[in-house]
């Protein structure tokens, strides 16, 4: 099954990243504690939610937030985890940006790029989603074409510190750690922020028909899932929505390389159990 997962030529991912993401689902807590974790989830979050809404107050400052989920990804989550997070929050600005940059928008650039375990502290979680929402308030009104001249700039990952030689107590994949993480967000957000950053997700269809539109390349809409943005629900599996967001942001930075002629090189010298 793996061998034709990483054999998949549908996938547009650099190689090395695919094995990555691989390794990380093939890891026991994938298997064994994230069913497990993920009903724990959803049930605290949702019994959280309701009384939120009668004790309407911030249970937890967001720096307490940040410091708790630094603290349990260096503790409690495989480097090769707290690696693919960090660079989703590079991948998605760079999305971000190169939409700015292509179409007629009165926003700067995001700089969002974190390169460190440590950079995942200071609201960036807050921060990531409400670059979401700017980049699409300032579309309002303008009209969506291929430019004259892309621009492609900015569509680099730099080397990320994941802190490999830090021990850890458990070695978690992500999308059981997201399942632990879901919990103290729900509970230093507000009802309306946590609803706010939940519903962010729904905009994926949103961004990759807009790169469709900018880039005149119908791959993009291959990845849409009928994830309407006017939907409004945060009754929802969240981490599960997190980490296929995560792919879907890959998949179309994948491609916005590819059309700038970086394509990925293969790698032969893989092997699985």
């Amino acid at each position: 099954m793996w061998q034709a997962v990483y054999a998949d030529p549908s996938v547009p991912l650099d190689r090395a990243l695919v094995r990555q993401i691989i390794n990380d689902q093939r890891r026991l807590s994938r298997r064994w504690l994230y069913p497990i974790a993920r009903v724990v989830s959803r049930v605290l979050v949702a019994l959280i939610s309701i009384v939120k809404r009668v004790l309407p107050f911030r249970w937890m400052p967001l720096h307490t937030m940040d410091v708790l989920c630094v603290w349990f990804l260096r503790r409690f989550v495989s480097p090769d985890a707290v690696d693919l997070l960090i660079r989703h929050f590079v991948v998605e600005t760079n999305l971000v940006n190169f939409i700015i940059r292509n179409t007629p928008v009165d926003m700067e650039p995001v700089t969002l790029r974190p390169e460190k375990l440590s950079g995942l502290g200071d609201q960036a979680v807050v921060e990531h989603d409400v670059n979401v929402y700017d980049v699409l308030i300032a579309l309002d009104d303008v009209k969506l074409t291929r430019p004259e001249t892309l621009d492609f700039s900015q569509l680099d990952v730099p080397p990320l510190d994941a802190e490999r030689r830090r021990r850890r107590v458990l070695r978690l994949d992500i999308q059981t750690a997201l399942c632990f993480m879901n919990i103290p967000f729900s509970m230093a957000l507000t009802v309306e922020e946590y609803r706010r950053a939940v519903h962010s997700i729904r905009f994926d269809d949103s961004f990759l028909e807009i790169l469709a539109l900018i880039t005149d390349d119908d791959t993009f809409r291959h990845w849409k899932l009928a994830g309407m943005s006017l939907w409004m629900d945060s009754n929802v599996d969240v981490p599960r929505m997190v980490y296929r967001h995560a792919l879907v942001c890959e998949y179309a930075h994948a491609r916005l390389v590819k059309l700038a002629g970086g394509a990925y090189p293969r790698d032969t010298d893989v092997a699985f159990d």
